[in-house]
């Protein structure tokens, strides 16, 4: 596939004007206070999953609105003192799965939160256990990225980064968490969302950030049709009057005005190839981000950006983030 964005060298210093709606900070302080208010406690249920050396916990919390979300927590076993946590959020179309499928960061030590995507789990990737309640969306394109667009109280990633927010929340009441050292972690949707909840939720020590969605969504759609940028334009090719309206839903979940916010220390990742997440929508969020930071560049991937690569790459991170 050949190269279809910017030079390298125009990436690294590609940042964007944002589009910034007047009321973004009150609009989301709003949305979490009232989803605080509206549910609280998360419950753990301890579950034989066949992991021996893991302790494992079916997790139920309340997300948006209060509505219950499903996660795993998978702790090494028996831990002698409360441990790290990382809250990890899923790519498109994914749901929890089962708690073996994802083990890597409680073989490394860490307490392992994994949040369903509301609504998602039966189509891509692992089989979710969290329904979309509540949506009052209208007319929107197949999929999950034009559900309510018309108005940002009703769009889809309203409530799915809510959810992010109220997962941390979540972690840290477990007695296996250290709620001082909770770690954020996503690519592509999951990307996105890590990168939400990075400026939204309070006291976290990191973020992993591997190419996330919905950062500089007009120019995304410019470049590439993947997914999440094509529902839109889908959208928008027979709603060819509701533009404005679309953009400005957009600008309430710019992946840039989260990375403006955000300070805690980050690892992104890039891929130069991927038709997904295009690269020049992933600096932008990089080069706008307010926090310590740093950026993998994989020069000849697709959507798969690192895979194994940037795993090792973030156990690095992690350790010299957290000892």
């Amino acid at each position: 596939m050949p190269k279809m964005d910017l030079p390298r060298e125009e990436l690294e210093t590609y940042l964007p004007g944002r589009t910034e709606p007047e009321d973004f900070e009150e609009f989301w302080a709003r949305t979490i206070a009232e989803s605080r208010a509206a549910g609280t406690g998360a419950t753990f249920t301890r579950v034989d999953a066949g992991l021996g050396v893991f302790d494992v916990y079916d997790v139920s919390f309340p997300g948006f609105g209060g509505q219950p979300v499903a996660a795993w927590l998978v702790t090494p076993r028996a831990p002698a003192a409360p441990l790290p946590c990382v809250v990890q959020y899923l790519g498109y179309g994914g749901g929890r799965g089962f708690p073996f499928e994802r083990t890597l960061w409680a073989s490394a030590g860490y307490a392992h939160l994994v949040m369903d995507n509301r609504g998602q789990g039966a189509s891509l990737g692992s089989a979710g256990a969290t329904a979309d309640h509540g949506s009052s969306a209208g007319a929107h394109a197949v999929g999950y990225s034009t559900r309510g667009i018309l108005d940002p109280e009703h769009f889809y990633f309203r409530r799915l980064y809510t959810d992010g927010v109220r997962a941390v929340d979540a972690a840290r009441e477990h007695p296996a968490v250290d709620p001082a050292r909770v770690v954020v972690a996503g690519g592509s949707l999951g990307g996105g969302t890590a990168l939400a909840v990075s400026a939204l939720a309070d006291g976290l020590v990191g973020a992993l950030i591997d190419v996330p969605a919905l950062c500089h969504p007009r120019r995304a759609m410019e470049v590439v049709e993947g997914n999440t940028y094509k529902e839109i334009w889908t959208f928008l090719r027979t709603h060819r009057d509701r533009a404005a309206d679309v953009f400005r839903t957009l600008s309430y979940v710019d992946g840039m005005n989260f990375a403006a916010r955000a300070d805690v220390p980050a690892r992104f990742s890039v891929a130069l190839m991927d038709d997904i997440c295009p690269p020049s929508s992933v600096f932008a969020a990089y080069n706008h981000y307010a926090g310590p930071k740093d950026i993998d560049v994989w020069p000849f991937n697709r959507h798969e950006a690192g895979g194994a690569y940037q795993m090792a790459n973030q156990l690095q991170f992690l350790g010299d983030l957290l000892g």
